[in-house]
């Protein structure tokens, strides 16, 4: 389940990242600020992420498994 909504995630950021970069190659839009502040927000969810994997690695795995 989750690996279908994380795809899914994917594929629309893959996709709104095309319609910005055609809209800046035909100088619709500035494609400077758009992309840096893209970047920037990309760099910043993947740090929360890597914490919050951290978090839940650490502390709220399950490490007394009963079998």
């Amino acid at each position: 389940m989750m690996k279908k909504v994380v795809s899914y995630i994917l594929i629309a950021m893959v996709l709104i990242f095309t319609v910005v970069a055609i809209l800046g190659i035909w100088d619709i839009i500035d494609l400077r600020n758009v992309m840096m502040n893209a970047i920037l927000t990309l760099i910043i969810i993947f740090a929360a992420s890597a914490v919050i994997l951290f978090i839940y690695t650490v502390f709220m795995r399950d490490t007394e498994r009963k079998d």
